[in-house]
């Protein structure tokens, strides 16, 4: 997983609330077993409607999307994350987030960034026009308006995120403890 800071970019501005992980992948999408090539079918639904944001040439490249409230409803399927990463969204701002989608955005290096309704409906105006800002570091999102919001984040998931640390990375980080125990183990229990 790659380490995340600082993310500044273009958003897509969709701000609709109540999107479930169905509409982000739909399920004829799951059958798939690599990860590659599931941003294509991302927001299907969506994109089969003239003039919506994920065609628009304007957010070509766009790695932020800002959207409703309770994004990601619906199943728990991981699919949803790993679209979004094939489609480089590397944040995702929403007032609030369904507790499986913003845990399989986590695990997959998604950062999920709740802020207000207010603050929301702020960025999908500035995201239709200019780029955005997030510093993990310092919690906040910013606009080239002066705009300046905090959010709130849990400490271990930011250690992670900005470390690039996915449950393997956590695990590789323990090697040396792993090993000293694994050789202890052997001399104790050599039946093992």
């Amino acid at each position: 997983m790659k380490p995340i800071n600082h993310i500044e970019g273009r958003a897509f501005p969709l701000g609709l609330k109540n999107v479930d992980t169905d509409v982000i992948i739909p399920a004829h999408y799951l059958k798939t077993i690599t990860r590659k090539g599931l941003g294509r079918g991302a927001f299907e639904t969506i994109r089969a409607q003239e003039g919506n944001v994920f065609d628009d040439p304007e957010y070509k490249g766009a790695n932020i999307l800002v959207a409703g409230d309770n994004f990601g409803c619906g199943s728990s399927r991981e699919h949803a994350a790993w679209a979004l990463n094939d489609m480089g969204v590397d944040a995702v701002i929403a007032p609030s987030f369904s507790d499986i989608f913003s845990g399989n955005a986590f695990k997959n290096g998604i950062l999920t960034v709740v802020l207000p309704q207010e603050a929301v409906d702020r960025l999908v105006e500035v995201a239709k026009t200019d780029p955005i800002s997030i510093d993990l570091e310092h919690q906040t999102v910013t606009t080239p308006f002066q705009d300046r919001f905090t959010f709130e984040i849990d400490p271990f998931r930011k250690h992670c995120l900005l470390n690039g640390l996915d449950e393997v990375g956590m695990t590789l980080a323990q090697d040396a403890v792993i090993g000293t125990f694994e050789a202890k183990m052997a001399v104790d229990r050599p039946w093992l």
